[in-house]
């Protein structure tokens, strides 16, 4: 999902840059926010078999539809920024129209920063109760915008209904054991555990074990390869995760200091003083399994 992120991060130096464009121009919105989220999410934005503009149904044009196997699967409808779409319902119910009217199930509504996919139409149920994913990319993390949108991915937008029940499962259920006084550290690593591991924080470790793996949390655990299986081994590999994060010359001092230690003959307890140090300045999260 990195290509989305960036699209996101992307969009947002635009808005903050030429807000006024796009509050009053909605032609704006479409060429430089909403495009670039789409081809970000896989869809090929100029490709009329993926995305056509100006479809016409029975009450007026939507501004895009999106295709799937030949046939129309959702309606995006494009507003201008100075269009409160979370507030407004007018907009959210001309999209449903369009969709009920074609019988297209789904439909987008966005103006460039606040994204909303709905379900047009399900009996006995009210407008606001069929929305899937609601999302302000200004307001809310990045992280989470980012794995909100990818529910409109090409890859996904077939599974959005299941999709978004676990998501909003997983949120409930996340804010519940909060609530219940469980801290948000101990329910992302309760998450994030690997089953069958014995993973232990560097700060618990006395220099003599024998790592078989090595974890950095980067918005979850991630799994660092180790070059040996060692505590040197571990602060190797960290060392060459920071350098991948980095830039310019603070890039050429951490490969410079990867090449010195790769050579030396470094003594357990100096590379995991070395580590904790590490951990503590570049404010990380390290683990190994044993």
């Amino acid at each position: 999902m990195e290509e989305l992120r960036n699209a996101i991060i992307n969009v947002l130096r635009k808005v903050r840059a030429h807000r006024n464009l796009y509050v009053r121009n909605e032609e704006a919105v479409k060429q430089h926010l909403i495009g670039e989220i789409f081809q970000a999410l896989g869809w090929d934005w100029n490709n009329p078999e993926e995305v056509r503009p100006e479809e016409r149904t029975e009450d007026g044009r939507a501004d895009y539809s999106l295709i799937l196997d030949g046939g129309v699967f959702a309606y995006v409808e494009a507003k201008n920024m100075g269009v409160n779409i979370l507030k407004r319902d007018e907009p959210l119910r001309q999209l449903a129209r369009y969709c009920f009217n074609s019988g297209v199930r789904y439909g987008i509504l966005t103006n460039g920063t606040v994204w909303i996919a709905v379900k047009a139409f399900e009996e006995g149920s009210r407008l606001w109760d069929r929305v899937l994913v609601a999302v302000n990319v200004e307001e809310e993390p990045l992280e989470r915008a980012v794995l909100k949108l990818s529910l409109l991915s090409k890859a996904r937008i077939r599974d959005i209904e299941r999709l978004s029940s676990l998501l909003k499962a997983l949120e409930l259920s996340f804010e519940g054991l909060r609530r219940e006084g469980y801290s948000e550290k101990t329910l992302v690593e309760y998450l994030t555990s690997r089953e069958g591991s014995t993973t232990v924080p560097v700060t618990e470790l006395r220099g003599d074990e024998s790592p078989k793996a090595a974890y950095v949390y980067d918005n979850g655990w991630k799994l660092l390869p180790l070059p040996e299986k060692s505590i040197k081994g571990v602060l190797l590999a960290v060392l060459l995760y920071i350098e991948k994060k980095s830039s310019g010359y603070q890039r050429e001092e951490i490969r410079k200091a990867y090449e010195h230690i790769r050579t030396l003959k470094l003594d357990p307890k100096t590379a995991l003083e070395v580590l904790r140090k590490l951990e503590e300045e570049e404010k990380l999260r390290i683990a190994v399994e044993l």
